[in-house]
């Protein structure tokens, strides 16, 4: 009897892993055979090579976007669909109410609304216009037949995808670029909770009367926390990969051993499954381009051919506006603009939310934009807070720009297509076969009135808040051909004589590579330009630390402490897997912001600062600045200065460490302590983390260094959240042999066998050809005319 009953439970477990097998084989991209696709004049080939990538070979434009959406699709529809829902605001329909704020925060943003109005701008028989739907109908195509298997779980409707989905991605680019929604309600609340002398730390250009008229009411100041929290969580929530920063350097051929120009890039973005980038490479007469794709936009982003290539770096040019709105104490609809009081747009919108009824907000709009708190719930107090935004407030014919970037050949085609893109800001470094290098700041950038700093918020009752045109694109920073023989962008301050306020990355970073970029003599190759790209130091750790060691002589006990204080003083600000040095550095320059910052901020402001590029500033100034009331200590005065705050920094540092990885330091690796996963949308539902995540991976490098794998200023352990999105080097004496990689797998379908099969590779530093020799693994794909009397 026993053995028979174990007969049939092992029968029927046999069944279900057939019945799973089957399913998830059902699921799988087909990357072999032949498929017949509606709407195609010609057959298209598509040939895989040993990583996953389409190399798409057809006979007209049209066709190739066609076939290119249908195989994007097939590899990254979930992420598609992920997108355009955070994008419009649809994500609790499919992921539950948590995510209902963020919903109502990108509701509030109106991206959607833009998007539609950007979609009928288009001219219908432009060659940008007729690509994209192309690519759409392939992607809708490959959806009618089939559904993910996130699709099965989430129970999600599949629905076409339009143009206004391309658009509506677009603004959650530009959304995801903008550090204002976290760094100014946080600098304002400095500015008027704590004073002027606090701002020192983060080196602003401070106006001493504000631009706000009269300090917010302390509901208002819930507000804000509300909205800089929601805005830092939204993307975290969904996994879905933000944009951070970049690094990209061009060399003319001067400075090559080669005697052609190089490209090098590497955007850093934050890291998800599937990654943000699909690769394809795009041919058909008279058009060859190796790109880097968006989800649901057919223009490459980032691509190359043999005569010239180009990489993407945020500009981080500050394009958004908060102004706080003075409402009429006679009629709380009306707003004072312009000495008039003008009323408030108002509508309602209805949330889906998954297994329980919609919720309703409200959406309002002032003349300065929409009004973004009182969305959040009643804990956003009673000032309105409007957004000017340039994305909403510019003509941005961005996909046009990006459809001519991709045909771009020369300097002229490419300033004119640079030209196009508004929002968000870009900086576009470029390199081709002809010889030329170049560098454009891509944005249109507002006009504010003299005196008015945007760092803050703004008064709405005032002129602060007007705009007063946009700069011509020729004011923007931009380098062609300069004589030092190469240009590079790391998200730093750019030159120039004309000020352009934004949220700029320090320079510790692009000062690294520029250093290695000038170095005489030195001749580049890919090799030295890879070795660049997975540099994992800068000055930063050691120029923090300077001012601070002789307290740290005096604070440190006994002979095992000083040991440790010397090897922070010899320490060369470098992360390599073994080192110690870097992880006590990390732990003390968490408890040094703890100790100094958080009596003053509370639990939400701190953690608002440290989300924004203004805390790395602020932490090498205060380390230097003995006088800085970020010292003195509202809680326990006894406990006040520099050096009390330092010494109780270093011993919790050292408590916290020994805890984690025990009380020998030399057991403190950086590895250890610094790891990268990356994290699937559903992974947060355990135990799919265990099916869908990939990774943990000892990772090297930090925050602000060439191979910069940052994560968040924080106690260890570190896990880190963003950085090179790709590596690309590309030497034009033989463009055939650029190099690339993805950090995880192109393919977003789990279980595929290209979901993670590049992940080992990107963590240890190794690319790949971009274009792979016929080997094995290869496969092609034909897809034919639904007619066959078209077949050749």
């Amino acid at each position: 009897m026993k053995t028979r009953l174990s007969l049939l439970a092992l029968s029927v477990v046999l069944t279900l892993a057939a019945c799973v097998g089957v399913y998830l084989y059902q699921k799988q991209p087909q990357r072999q055979g032949d498929i017949r696709l509606a709407g195609l004049q010609a057959p298209v080939q598509v040939d895989y090579d040993a990583r996953g990538v389409p190399h798409l070979q057809a006979q007209n434009e049209a066709d190739l976007y066609r076939a290119l959406g249908y195989v994007h699709a097939q590899d990254r529809l979930f992420q598609m669909e992920l997108m355009r829902r955070l994008a419009r605001g649809e994500l609790a329909e499919v992921l539950g109410k948590a995510l209902v704020p963020t919903d109502a925060l990108f509701r509030s943003l109106r991206i959607a609304e833009r998007a539609t109005r950007m979609a009928q701008r288009q001219d219908r028989q432009g060659a940008t216009w007729q690509a994209l739907q192309a690519y759409l109908q392939g992607v809708n195509a490959w959806q009618a037949e089939h559904r993910p298997m996130e699709f099965d779980l989430l129970g999600i409707t599949p629905r076409p995808f339009t143009a206004e989905d391309t658009f509506s991605i677009a603004g959650y680019l530009a959304y995801s670029f903008a550090a204002a929604f976290r760094t100014e309600p946080a600098l304002t609340y400095i500015r008027d909770q704590l004073g002027s002398d606090y701002l020192r730390v983060f080196d602003l250009d401070w106006q001493p009367t504000g631009s706000v008229a009269a300090p917010l009411a302390t509901a208002d100041w819930r507000g804000l926390e509300h909205l800089a929290r929601t805005s830092h969580e939204a993307l975290q929530l969904t996994g879905i990969a933000q944009f951070e920063g970049s690094n990209a350097w061009a060399v003319s051929g001067s400075h090559t051993r080669s005697g052609k120009p190089l490209l090098a890039g590497d955007p850093h973005i934050s890291f998800a499954v599937p990654s943000v980038w699909y690769e394809a490479e795009l041919s058909a007469p008279g058009f060859n381009l190796y790109g880097h794709h968006l989800a649901l936009t057919p223009f490459a982003l980032l691509g190359h051919n043999a005569e010239f290539a180009w990489s993407l770096t945020m500009f981080q040019n500050d394009d958004v506006d908060l102004v706080r709105e003075q409402v009429n104490p006679a009629n709380s609809e009306q707003v004072l603009i312009d000495g008039r009081w003008q009323l408030l747009e108002r509508r309602a919108e209805s949330i889906a939310v998954k297994g329980e009824p919609a919720q309703v907000i409200e959406l309002r709009r002032s003349a300065h934009g929409p009004i973004v708190n009182r969305v959040l719930g009643d804990s956003a107090g009673d000032a309105p807070i409007a957004l000017w935004w340039a994305f909403l407030e510019t003509e941005n014919p961005i996909l046009d720009g990006f459809y001519q970037i991709n045909r771009a050949a020369s300097l002229t085609q490419m300033r004119e297509a640079a030209s196009k893109i508004h929002a968000p800001g870009l900086n576009l470094v470029w390199a081709n076969a002809a010889g030329d290098i170049g560098w454009w700041a891509a944005a249109q950038l507002p006009i504010r009135p003299d005196g008015v700093n945007p760092a803050f918020l703004l008064d709405g009752s005032s002129h602060a808040a007007d705009k007063l045109g946009f700069r011509p694109f020729s004011d923007n920073p931009q380098e062609e051909n300069p004589a030092r023989g190469y240009v590079v962008s790391a998200n730093a301050q750019p030159p120039g004589e004309v000020a352009i306020p934004g949220y700029y990355n320090l320079a510790d970073r692009g000062r690294r590579l520029d250093q290695r970029l000038r170095e005489g003599g030195t001749q580049w190759d890919t090799a030295r330009s890879q070795a660049l790209q997975r540099e994992v130091g800068s000055d930063y750790g050691p120029r923090t630390l300077a001012p601070l060691l002789p307290t740290l002589r005096r604070v440190a006990e006994g002979d095992r402490q000083q040991a440790l204080v010397q090897a922070l003083a010899d320490w060369q600000g470098d992360y390599p897997l073994e080192s110690t040095a870097a992880t006590l550095f990390n732990q003390f320059l968490y408890e040094l912001a703890f100790a100094a910052l958080h009596d003053e901020l509370g639990d939400t402001w701190f953690e608002v600062l440290l989300g924004t590029r203004a805390i790395d500033a602020a932490l090498p100034r205060l380390a230097a600045d003995a006088s800085s009331p970020w010292w003195q200590n509202r809680h326990e005065p006894s406990a006040s200065g520099r050096e009390a705050v330092v010494r109780l920094a270093w011993q919790r540092s050292l408590s916290h460490l020994q805890a984690l990885y025990g009380e020998d330091p030399a057991g403190w690796h950086w590895g250890q302590a610094h790891t990268l996963t990356h994290h699937h949308p559903l992974g947060a539902k355990k135990p799919l983390n265990l099916l869908l995540d990939i990774g943990p991976f000892e990772a090297p490098g930090s925050h602000e260094v060439p191979n910069n794998l940052s994560a968040k200023i924080g106690p260890a352990p570190w896990p880190v959240t963003y950085g090179p999105s790709t590596r690309r080097v590309i030497d034009f004496a033989h463009p055939q042999l650029a190099r690339t990689l993805n950090p995880v797998g192109q393919s977003g379908v789990p279980f595929d066998r290209h979901y993670a099969d590049q992940a080992q590779a990107y963590i240890t530093g190794q690319d790949f050809p971009a274009r792979q020799p016929t080997e094995d693994g290869q496969s092609t794909l034909r897809l034919l005319p639904a007619n066959p009397s078209q077949q050749e």
